[in-house]
């Protein structure tokens, strides 16, 4: 379980994360959702211990990140796919990795054989493209066979195959037991992998709820309605004190009605009341995208057709910026480690 409570993070006069509570628990994937910029890179950092926090805690399973022994062993993270040394090869990364936490070195070839990399395992890194970068970087989080696991963009550069495979493999990780946190800008991708959601703007807490709550309470739904007698269905249903809207017919289909707040069995049950046929009656629900960007239209840091910022730049925050770690620090993928396992 991931904890965090009142997480604040202040670069000088720019506030990146502000009094942000929230808390992510074992058994289910749960989404990072928020604007460039909202501060989830920031929030991912310190939960690593790779940011210290201005104010507030954030523990994994209790403790902080930096109390933890043989850390790797307890959390997997995935941040930065390229931070990976470009002259190692992909066993050899996976090696010295293991070597600081003590992780017995046949879980290097287990890891690469669970994420597709066996018949590359040998070759340099610096070689990979970006969508098998992703997987070594996802062999790496999963080399301690951890209990939490933190992804950023995880299926950035992953082919469709690919994208099916990572989301078939957090519901796996999530079914036996496990902490999965993962941020995406994917939101098509987001609504069939995460069923809770964390969404944060401008480094604050939105809404903190299950995927399809957040769908519900922030979009609209309605019932698409149409039949051979278009006009006295239309009055049946105002009749009825129903809002009704004429859907034109287009690329979508042939002209219908959109009944909003209404069900299709209470549609139904009244076209059957009065005998009239109907050829279509489908509900249609709003999409994750929809709701995420009513929630969090005044939170982007760059408004369409605006040449400056809406607000002020969580420093580090875009999931898709990488951010160089401060000195002294491994990069962003792996937290640094030394052998006997300690963070520092």
């Amino acid at each position: 379980m991931i904890e965090a409570q009142g997480l604040t993070k202040r670069y000088g006069r720019t506030v990146a994360v502000n009094d942000l509570s929230f808390t992510v628990a074992p058994g289910k994937v749960t989404g990072f959702l928020g604007p460039n910029g909202a501060g989830k890179s920031t929030t991912m950092r310190m939960i690593l211990g790779l940011d210290n926090p201005s104010a507030g805690t954030v523990r994994i399973n209790g403790r902080r990140y930096a109390e933890l022994h043989h850390p790797l062993r307890q959390v997997g993270a995935l941040l930065d796919a390229k931070w990976v040394h470009p002259n190692r090869s992909a066993r050899s990364h996976l090696r010295w990795i293991a070597a600081s936490n003590r992780i017995p070195v046949k879980r290097v070839d287990e890891v690469l054989e669970v994420v597709g990399l066996t018949s590359v395992a040998g070759k340099r890194a610096g070689g990979f493209s970006l969508g098998m970068s992703q997987r070594l970087g996802i062999a790496t989080a999963l080399l301690g066979d951890p209990g939490v696991l933190l992804f950023d963009e995880p299926v950035n550069g992953l082919d469709p195959e690919g994208i099916l495979w990572i989301r078939q493999f957090m519901h796996r990780l999530a079914d036996e037991g496990r902490t999965v946190f993962v941020s995406s800008h994917l939101l098509s991708e987001m609504a069939l992998t995460a069923q809770d959601l964390v969404v944060i703007g401008r480094g604050r807490l939105i809404a903190q709820t299950s995927t399809q709550e957040f769908i519900d309470n922030a979009s609209e739904s309605a019932v698409r309605v149409r039949g051979p007698e278009m006009e006295r269905l239309h009055g049946l249903l105002t009749g009825q004190g129903l809002t009704v809207r004429d859907v034109p017919a287009g690329a979508d289909g042939p002209a219908a009605l959109l009944v909003p707040n209404a069900s299709t069995e209470q549609i139904g049950e009244l076209a059957g009341t009065v005998g009239l046929v109907l050829h279509e009656l489908a509900a249609q629900r709003g999409s994750l995208e929809q709701a995420f960007i009513q929630l969090t239209g005044q939170d982007v840091e760059y408004q369409a057709g605006a040449g400056a910022p809406a607000g002020a730049a969580a420093a580090g925050g875009g999931t898709g910026v990488a951010v160089p770690p401060p000195a002294g620090e491994a990069p962003s993928g792996v937290p640094l480690n030394v052998p006997g396992g300690d963070a520092r």
